[in-house]
């Protein structure tokens, strides 16, 4: 037998049956809490016959962020910083500002030294006080509008993760597997579950107007379905378009003129894209229908929970879409923004009769706070694209795939061993007034479980002895 090559686990070797017994011994979890979890797969991975990719998505160390990625997003929420606010850079607006307060300053030195060695460019203060209530009243509706789709693209994934996990748990425990065809029924059912998972990561490219089916993430998920996506997608569209120097510092910069219509890839498909989303869910419609049809989805109710959880998930895909396709109409943009750089430029004007030379400073600072509340507005705009403070959509769909892996990992559990502590503990079903597990109790009376019962409301109070425990005593009524 050939040595498994190095970094792969013994079980994922390409040839005959590995034993666990063959490994790395296992390391014991001292967390009593924890003690359960070593009898899922960790101890029983015993795959002949095929091959395991490694590919577990690990974090970087916190605060270990390469240089070119500190202004690019989205941003790692399990990365912890130690720094204060106010001296952070990761997050920060402040490539989008840079060009503008380069103007700015230029154009607030011009008119400093005009002013100062030519003949004063100077205008009534009271023009600050009229134009400065206008432009809080401005970036006070766009922030606001800004975060409240910000607070909607996220309440709408979390309504996704919510009804994803629902419905892996109604497809993993409450259909069956029948016994004549129990690797087929197994195989429908985490085939079932990555669909789940598919629907996700399919969102969250539509999300970003990446309309076909070669993604990485993505494709390994969809490549046995026939979708319309994987009908247009080509092998030109898996090579990644070179950025000119230019472009690439433009993009840095946040310049509009270097920056690529988001939807170019859906204007050149030259084949029908479908809706990728919306086939994955019939594909699982599809499944319940069969399950109801072959007898192992037997609850009716359960049938309902389930067809509400896929209705759910299409509501949430509409909500995610009405969140990106309808931003604050463009008449509300282009004026705002127009106040705002007024607002600017005419602050050197206004200044300079008081604070003379320290105008320009002046000037730099107050087009400081009022160009990055704009610009935070209009990053938050779209709250599914790739800019450093929008969603981690990608953290999200990692996320929810080991939920879902933790899920199939072991079968759904049968509740009579559960109450009988056969998963690797006592049932201590009356702690803290008796030690006892639940094997114990079963073999007293009904009447003494129920008069212990009673005396736990009496411990719980604190109104009970010293010693509460009441095993290996008869209780009275």
């Amino acid at each position: 037998m050939a040595a498994p090559t190095s970094g792969a686990p013994a079980a994922a070797t390409d040839h005959g049956v590995t034993s666990h017994q063959e490994g790395p011994a296992p390391v014991p979890l001292n967390n009593a809490s924890r003690r359960s979890t070593l009898s899922k797969s960790y101890l029983d991975v015993n795959v002949a016959g095929t091959t395991t990719p490694l590919s577990v998505n690990r974090h970087s160390p916190a605060g270990d962020i390469a240089l070119e990625n500190y202004f690019v997003g989205p941003r790692d929420m399990d990365a912890h910083s130690k720094l204060p606010y106010f001296l952070r850079m990761h997050g920060s607006v402040m490539p989008r500002m840079i060009l503008p307060l380069f103007f700015v300053g230029g154009w607030a030195t011009c008119i400093t030294c005009i002013s100062k060695f030519v003949k004063p460019l100077v205008v009534n203060p009271v023009l600050l006080t009229i134009l400065g209530f206008v432009v809080g009243l401005a970036l006070s509706f766009r922030s606001s509008s800004a975060y409240e789709r910000y607070s909607d693209g996220r309440k709408s994934w979390a309504t996704l993760s919510v009804q994803s996990r629902n419905l892996a748990r109604y497809i993993w425990v409450h259909i069956s597997e029948r016994p004549e065809n129990s690797k087929d029924d197994l195989l429908s059912k985490v085939t079932a579950i990555n669909l789940i998972l598919a629907f996700a990561v399919s969102l969250k490219h539509k999300l970003r107007f990446e309309p076909f089916a070669h993604y990485p993430d993505l494709a390994s998920l969809i490549g046995h379905l026939d979708t319309y996506a994987k009908g247009a997608t080509k092998e030109e569209h898996a090579v990644e378009g070179k950025m000119t120097p230019w472009k690439r510092v433009g993009n840095y910069l946040g310049m509009s003129m270097a920056q690529s219509n988001p939807r170019k890839a859906i204007k050149r498909a030259d084949k029908p894209l479908g809706n990728l989303p919306l086939e994955i869910l019939t594909y699982l419609s599809c499944y319940i229908e069969e399950a109801l049809e072959n007898g192992t989805l037997k609850s009716p109710v359960v049938c309902g929970q389930v067809m509400n959880s896929l209705a759910a998930l299409t509501d949430t895909q509409s909500s995610a879409e009405r969140v990106l396709t309808t931003p604050l109409p463009v008449g509300y943009n282009i004026l705002i923004s127009q106040i705002v750089l007024l607002y600017i430029y005419l602050l050197p004007f206004q200044l300079f009769n008081t604070l003379g030379w320290i105008t320009i400073p002046g000037t730099l600072a107050a087009a400081y706070i009022i160009i990055g509340l704009a610009a935070i507005g209009n990053e938050l705009e779209n709250p599914f694209g790739n800019d450093v403070n929008d969603l981690p959509l990608d953290s999200y769909c990692e996320e929810l795939k080991r939920e879902l892996d933790t899920l199939t990992s072991v079968p759904a559990a049968k509740f009579g061993d559960v109450v009988m502590g056969r998963g690797g503990g006592e049932n201590l079903v009356l702690w803290p007034l008796s030690q006892s597990g639940a094997a114990d109790w079963r073999d007293r009376s009904e009447k003494d479980i129920r008069s212990a019962l009673r005396a736990k409301v009496m411990v719980n109070m604190g109104m009970g002895s010293g010693d509460s425990s009441m095993d290996g005593q008869t209780l009275g009524a």
